[in-house]
């Protein structure tokens, strides 16, 4: 699930080089809302391997998709106040960097996982799932999970629905002051 066009691109030419049935998750969205320069040449994004988009020691930040532009904000908001975030992108959901994540949870002993998709059975509950049983004695806190409510909803109220930077930024504080 690319977070922009160079993304895109990248993981598009490995899903479909890839021997295995890949689905492609493609937020129209993002090609709006993003500006880049996509290069011109083959490249391809490994499947299931994420990136550290942000160095920190304090909290780790999980997202993935249009989510990491709500995620950015919200570590800039934590590093105003004294928080150092350390912001994750998976890029692919299964497989899913979980080497990654564990490290860096293991350093910080604290993890926020944020998308748009309803609490009740979104993918956070799985990565949450795994947390627990691989760093839980290294846990500072409990993990959070920060996703859509439980309710169908029209369009129009999206920006109502889908977590924002301020519910992100609560979530990261509340893991850090635990």
């Amino acid at each position: 699930m690319p977070r922009g066009p160079v993304d895109a691109k990248g993981l598009l030419l490995a899903s479909i080089r890839c021997p295995d049935p890949v689905i492609f998750l493609e937020p129209k969205a993002l090609y709006r809302a993003s500006v880049e320069d996509v290069p011109d040449g083959d490249y391809e994004i490994e499947l299931g391997k994420g990136e550290i988009m942000r160095e920190g020691k304090d909290c780790t930040v999980v997202g993935w998709g249009g989510q990491l532009r709500v995620l950015e904000k919200a570590c800039d908001l934590a590093e105003q106040a004294g928080i150092s975030c350390e912001l994750i992108d998976l890029k692919s959901l299964l497989p899913w960097d979980k080497e990654l994540v564990i490290s860096s949870v293991m350093k910080t002993g604290r993890l926020v996982v944020s998308h748009e998709a309803p609490l009740t059975g979104g993918f956070a509950a799985e990565i949450s799932s795994c947390i627990q049983e691989e760093c839980f004695l290294s846990l500072e806190a409990p993990v959070q999970r920060v996703c859509g409510m439980d309710t169908p909803f029209p369009l129009v109220f999206e920006k109502f629905y889908v977590p924002d930077d301020l519910k992100n930024f609560e979530a990261i504080k509340h893991a850090v002051s635990y």
